[in-house]
């Protein structure tokens, strides 16, 4: 088979010149590779993140908010954290696209202290407070935290009694969750803060029970509307104790001045008739006598015997000593 020759012709002839060729396709590579160099040399930090920026793997410089300048081709690196953005874990559910919740019951499901099931959905929040540590310090820091306030929240709902979870304890149960995993995040130091954990929904895993603790729920707020009316009732009738207290004591006071006064002018008259008994016993003791025998008898007529044979009016009326009652 015979070879087929191919030529290629470069016009009129001419040879091309391979050194101008080469001269451009060398310019052309140092073109790119400045372009490549000045575009990999900046990189912008906006307000909610922070800027890890290593050299060769080392961590060398931490940016704020901002346009900045690094060395090109991998010598340097910026890796971009959101730290001012709050960041949240769902425990017990997963929050869909459309708005919706599916519950997760192997993540929810726990058993309380009087060996009860129960169904617990915690919603946490959270912040990268140290970017370095975040990065560098664990392979998944988020999943460790997911994974620490797991083992919390069935350490405490555990010791806990189904009451308490379900109604009126849930206050007390969420502090001591935020507590021991505050604590533990601090010894373990991957650059996460926790800022909230709140249990956003208990209830127990049957209808039949879930409606026995609503009929507990409505019998406790119906005693509290029941002690809220006995107050209000105390509080109307309080003021209207107290002034028919404050009247009787006013009464008192004044009978006990009455008596007071009444004893003290006793004791005056007393003194007085004392004071006229010493001066003339005899007469004092007459007159007594007499005004004793008009009390006794204040419908007889009384006639005192002077004694004075001599005198005709040898008998006295009593009224005319004593004064005519």
């Amino acid at each position: 088979m015979a070879k087929s020759t191919y030529r290629i012709s470069f016009g009129s002839g001419e040879k091309p010149d391979f050194k101008k060729v080469g001269r451009i396709m060398i310019w052309s590579a140092v073109v790119v590779f400045l372009l490549i160099g000045v575009l990999t040399s900046f990189y912008t930090v906006d307000d909610k993140q922070q800027a890890v920026v290593t050299t060769f793997g080392k961590v060398t410089d931490i940016t704020d908010a901002g346009l900045h300048f690094k060395l090109p081709f991998g010598i340097q690196q910026a890796h971009k954290v959101d730290v001012n953005v709050y960041q949240k874990i769902e425990l017990g559910y997963i929050t869909q696209d459309n708005g919706k919740t599916v519950s997760v019951e192997e993540e929810s499901a726990m058993i309380t202290g009087d060996y009860n099931i129960v169904n617990v959905d915690f919603f946490v929040e959270y912040k990268i407070s140290d970017p370095v540590q975040y990065l560098f310090s664990a392979n998944n820091p988020t999943l460790i935290l997911k994974n620490l306030i797991q083992s919390q929240v069935r350490n405490v709902v555990g010791s806990s009694t189904v009451d308490a979870v379900l109604t009126d304890g849930k206050e007390n149960i969420q502090q001591q969750v935020r507590e021991l995993v505050s604590d533990i995040l601090a010894d373990y130091d991957v650059g996460l803060t926790l800022i909230d954990v709140r249990i956003q929904d208990a209830e127990p895993p049957t209808s039949a029970v879930v409606e026995a603790f609503k009929a507990v729920e409505t019998a406790k707020q119906n005693a509290e509307a029941v002690v809220n009316d006995a107050k209000a009732y105390q509080n109307a009738k309080l003021p209207e104790a107290q002034a028919q207290s404050d009247k009787l004591l006013q009464n008192a006071h004044y009978l006990k001045q009455k008596r007071i006064n009444e004893a003290m002018e006793a004791v005056a008259m007393f003194n007085a008739m004392y004071e006229e008994y010493k001066n003339n016993p005899d007469i004092t003791l007459s007159r007594m006598y007499y005004e004793a025998i008009s009390q006794i008898l204040p419908d007889v007529r009384v006639l005192i015997n002077t004694g004075d044979s001599s005198s005709m009016n040898m008998l006295l009326p009593l009224e005319s000593i004593i004064g005519d009652k």
